[in-house]
């Protein structure tokens, strides 16, 4: 797969976006061509997690890096799979994990998740079935953005899914205010037609270095004054 840059729309001489970048082949992420006009806080962003619930994502097994322009923050997992069938518990069909950062903001700004990465790979029997899902929100905030990637068997290679909001749609964290960002991801897998006790079916966001590495780009805007 080739690099692909895409700039959104920016409202405001104030705001801005990183261009979205799709991973090149073997995982390495593309160098992304920086869009004009882009306005990233003039301070460092701090993101830290305050707290990891889930089956996919056991203690220790959780990080989050903030790229050098504060436009992006990575998550990198190291066990995170569901699977059916020989060798699969019960409870194995469906992991989650939900995650809640909080997030340091230079003064004067609000920022949004623009879009979001993910990618791992899947090997899904013949009549088997898959499905990735992610859900952001804010805390105290009504407003949640939920997506939805299905997979069907046979299927035995790498897979990447892309979640993109357009700019009206964005959820913005409120100005003044610090609320915790959450992030619930889940994998599930359904054995379907295949036969479980002979067979295995799984999905896993993983990649070729063991860790699963998702990609989430920011949109920042100035508060009003």
């Amino acid at each position: 797969m080739s690099a692909i840059s895409r700039s959104l729309p920016v409202c405001g001489a104030a705001a801005a976006v990183l261009a979205t970048t799709l991973l090149a082949p073997g995982g390495a992420s593309a160098a992304p061509a920086a869009p004009r006009g882009i306005v990233a806080p003039p301070d460092k962003i701090v993101i830290e997690i305050a707290t990891v619930n889930g089956s996919g994502c056991p203690q220790g097994t959780t990080a989050v890096a903030v790229s050098p322009d504060n436009t992006a923050f990575t998550v990198t997992y190291s066990d995170y799979l569901a699977q059916v069938g020989v060798g699969a518990q019960p409870t194995d069909f469906r992991k989650n994990c939900q995650l809640n950062l909080i997030v340091h903001v230079p003064h004067g700004f609000t920022y949004a998740v623009a879009s979001a990465d993910y990618r791992g790979y899947a090997h899904l029997q013949p009549g088997a079935s898959a499905v990735q899902k992610a859900s952001y929100y804010f805390q105290g905030s009504p407003d949640t953005a939920s997506r939805s990637h299905p997979f069907r068997g046979p299927y035995d290679n790498n897979w990447q899914a892309t979640d993109e909001t357009d700019w009206g749609q964005l959820v913005w964290a409120p100005c003044g205010v610090k609320r915790n960002f959450n992030i619930n991801t889940e994998l599930r897998v359904s054995a379907g037609t295949s036969d479980p006790a002979k067979t295995n079916s799984f999905i896993a966001m993983d990649s070729t270095d063991g860790d699963i590495k998702t990609i989430y780009r920011l949109a920042w805007k100035e508060c009003p004054k």
